[in-house]
């Protein structure tokens, strides 16, 4: 009992750090489980990707409402995700969970160094006959009370891309929201604001197709899931309050030092096979 309050009180610690660097919970839950509790690669994992459902369907709804998300642009490129974390949950089934350590711990120093990024923020003007105009990849969001129109750009690049932010998701349990940003911010040179809240309706969506797989393998266990979902969910819902007062820059700058620590050692004990 007192492990299952122990694991409750990471994962809102896990959630309100995910909610607070825009990393999401999976990043800090998967360490907490493998390194603190011992809990197997594969179990983790599939708890993380539980995690990361109830977390972003919470928040997906707000931002729809607020007319931000692009649901048509979100549809399109699920083709791209869902069918990358299928082939993601499936390969690691296959992998040695030392070696899926080391290439989460890669991955997250990765997603740090884009996070700590500049965020470009485009706003491109629809080209008439373009692959953009013929799938309607278009769309406005409230800007200061103004309504402001924006079209996607290197639909072709940026469908490769969600297809691997998919892939990484399905292998390694995380929402792979910073993958994704990349994808529609930088390749297809959508507005921030859309990007980041159009990525977050997407990372639920990617996480049910490759969670499916894990239940079916028989690794998602209710007793770690249970209070690894309800604590993420509570730590994001306290995050998402603490961010509207507090100093993102510095919160970003501290976060992004103790998730390279993390990530260091997550390689580190990849390396010495010290996962089970």
């Amino acid at each position: 009992m007192s492990e299952i309050i122990i694991l409750f009180l990471g994962a809102i610690s896990a959630g309100l750090l995910g909610s607070l660097t825009g990393l999401g919970g999976g990043v800090i839950i998967i360490p907490l489980l493998t390194l603190g509790f011992g809990v197997p690669m594969h179990y983790a994992i599939g708890a993380s990707l539980i995690s990361v459902i109830g977390t972003s369907s919470g928040a997906a709804v707000a931002f729809v409402k607020e007319g931000f998300t692009n649901m048509r642009i979100g549809m399109f490129l699920e083709i791209a995700t869902t069918s990358g974390a299928i082939v993601g949950a499936l390969v690691s089934g296959m992998l040695n969970p030392n070696t899926i350590g080391i290439i989460f711990a890669s991955i997250l120093l990765l997603t740090v160094i884009l996070n700590l990024k500049g965020k470009p923020d485009h706003q491109e003007p629809l080209l008439k006959g373009s692959l953009e105009d013929k799938l309607k990849l278009y769309g406005t969001f409230p800007d200061k009370g103004v309504m402001k129109n924006y079209a996607a750009r290197n639909t072709v690049p940026g469908f490769f891309m969600m297809m691997f932010a998919g892939a990484m998701s399905g292998l390694l349990g995380i929402g792979s929201g910073a993958l994704k940003v990349l994808a529609m911010d930088n390749m297809m040179r959508l507005p921030f604001k859309v990007s980041t809240t159009t990525s977050n309706f997407m990372i639920g969506v990617t996480a049910v197709a490759s969670s499916l797989i894990y239940f079916q393998r028989g690794e998602i266990i209710p007793v770690i899931v249970a209070p690894v979902l309800v604590g993420v969910v509570v730590g994001s819902f306290i995050g998402s309050k603490t961010l509207m007062v507090s100093k993102t820059k510095k919160l970003k700058t501290f976060f992004a030092i103790v998730i390279t620590i993390l990530s260091l050692y997550m390689m580190y004990n990849g390396i010495n096979s010290n996962f089970s």
